[in-house]
């Protein structure tokens, strides 16, 4: 079954804004547009719910339900339990947040390894903990594909690491790293797992629970709903690691990891993003008591397959150019549609070129400079990024290379 693109668009309000007509957005690993289901709660929330949630007059206590709402209903998108999801400001900071937590739980002379394949949120914070004492080891990638090797993995591994932290693939590489089989070896080895799922997620939300991760992290502004991060952390290792929180929220698994308190409207218009999921689920499939998380994956795999449909379009317009770099696979199949381009000249002048042919893009760093760095690309001047999802068409595709030639 192939996903009823008219059906998917007419759920994204911006397809028929005025002003965006004739424009065709490939930005979105910078953030998505914003599904109607996720407008209408975050609206009805601003009109109807603003008050402090959880009293018990009527206002109130709906405020609290629809909170309650999207931590139970994408929590069991994501294969977990409902009190292991946490909702935080950003990804960013989530992460930080976790870091000071680990920092807590560990002894100087432990090991975090970290990739240089990462965008600077799951990177950057890890880091730091060497000014605290403890040891940070990093898992490079090749320097002529950006592949992340397992087996570079094991040879870094030893009874001293408690953390490995990899996306589950780089916002610039774009290769969909081997989850289960990378957390396997870490867990092994006695480490726990930590994964940045920013730049996959929006491709079709994981199954965070079979996948096997001890963490899993993404931001709901690139999965087409609010300004928020979200966060599964697994009982086990949530209970292990010291309270973040309120002292008096020790004992709620969701809230040690939350130091303020956390934005009503839009953690409740989190749920938006299940309704979308159920919208698409409900259309292509019908209804039904078919249980939440193979709703969600069977939505994921209408996702990826439209996605890697498209890519493999573009990856054929382009893998043979010689006036640019494909950085990261050029085969569809093994990865996001999140394509960085290093052209040999400024991006940003070129995207600002394709912006006049109605392409929505971007040029720069992307906050990978690491990965571009130990790919060759200077991250000075950085990349062209065209990143697309499953509610791309084709005639949008068709716009962008044709743009994309002609600027060239």
């Amino acid at each position: 079954m192939s996903l009823d693109l008219d059906f998917v668009r007419a759920q994204f309000p911006a397809f028929a804004e005025p002003s965006l007509q004739g424009q065709a957005f490939f930005e979105n690993a910078g953030g998505s547009y914003t599904c109607r289901h996720v407008i209408d709660r975050l609206f009805r929330f601003y009109t109807q719910r603003k008050v402090q949630p959880y009293a018990d007059y009527d206002a109130s206590r709906l405020g609290g339900e629809e909170m309650d709402e999207a931590r139970m209903r994408m929590a069991a998108l994501l294969g977990v339990e409902t009190d292991e999801l946490s909702f935080g400001p950003s990804t960013t900071q989530n992460t930080y947040v976790l870091a000071q937590a680990f920092a807590g739980m560990m002894q100087p002379g432990e090991a975090i390894v970290v990739t240089n394949q990462d965008h600077e949120a799951n990177s950057g914070p890890w880091r730091r903990l060497a000014e605290r004492g403890f040891e940070i080891r990093e898992w490079q990638v090749d320097p002529a594909t950006g592949h992340l090797d397992p087996a570079a993995l094991e040879d870094l591994l030893d009874e001293t690491v408690r953390l490995v932290c990899f996306p589950h693939c780089s916002n610039v590489v774009g290769e969909i790293n081997p989850v289960t089989e990378i957390t396997a070896l870490a867990h092994a080895a006695g480490a726990f797992v930590c994964v940045d799922g920013v730049s996959y997620a929006p491709h079709g939300f994981p199954d965070v629970g079979t996948l096997g991760p001890d963490i899993y992290l993404f931001s709901a502004y690139k999965t087409y709903g609010p300004h928020q991060g979200l966060m599964t952390i697994r009982r086990t290792l949530g209970e292990l690691l010291p309270n973040q929180g309120h002292h008096f929220n020790a004992g709620s698994l969701y809230k040690r990891f939350t130091p303020a308190g956390p934005d009503h409207a839009q953690v409740a218009a989190c749920a938006g993003m299940a309704d979308y999921v159920d919208a698409l689920y409900d259309h292509h499939i019908g209804g039904g008591d078919t249980q939440v998380s193979p709703r969600g994956q069977i939505v994921h795999d209408l996702m990826r397959a439209r996605e890697v449909e498209a890519l493999t379009r573009v990856m054929d317009a382009l893998k043979d150019r010689n006036d640019l770099r494909v950085i990261g696979p050029t085969d569809a199949s093994v990865r996001a549609p999140t394509v960085a381009l290093d052209l040999g000249r400024d991006p940003v002048a070129v995207a600002a070129e394709l912006a006049d042919d109605g392409i929505m893009a971007g040029g720069g760093d992307f906050y990978a400079g690491r990965a571009l760095q130990a790919m060759g690309v200077d991250p000075e001047r950085g990349v062209l990024r065209l990143s697309f999802t499953h509610y791309t068409n084709d005639a949008e595709i068709d716009q962008m290379l044709t743009a994309l030639d002609a600027v060239l």
